[in-house]
């Protein structure tokens, strides 16, 4: 099994910053992908941003130039930091960690709440 914990959530003001964490543990192996998606109210989950662990990323086109993903492979971690925020960023915004051990597993955080309105 693998946890995920998220944090860095919060109120913003629209053109503000703001920098998710979430540390994974459990049984991780070492070649994974560790991402972000979101959620709006009434919208379908959207990925945001991911990262391979070796460093390769993709990025959701409406956050390109904004978001940065990035990650510490020695402590499980990847962070996303959200810069010119618009109030159209507004979500619940979950971890995902997806590897291979003969299938393929997929974990998700509990979720992070990210506001941006004045």
């Amino acid at each position: 099994q693998v946890q995920l914990v998220e944090s860095g959530g919060g109120l913003v003001q629209p053109g503000g910053s703001l920098r998710l964490s979430c540390a994974a543990s459990g049984s991780i192996i070492g070649i994974n992908t560790m991402g972000w998606y979101r959620q709006a109210p009434g919208k379908e989950r959207e990925l945001v941003a991911r990262i391979t662990s070796g460093g390769s990323t993709n990025y959701a086109a409406s956050v390109k130039g904004r978001f940065t993903i990035s990650r510490d492979n020695a402590k499980n971690t990847v962070y996303l930091e959200m810069n010119r925020l618009k109030p159209e960023d507004t979500a619940l915004y979950y971890c995902n960690l997806w590897q291979v051990v003969g299938r393929a597993y997929e974990y998700w955080g509990q979720g992070t709440q990210v506001t941006v309105s004045s």
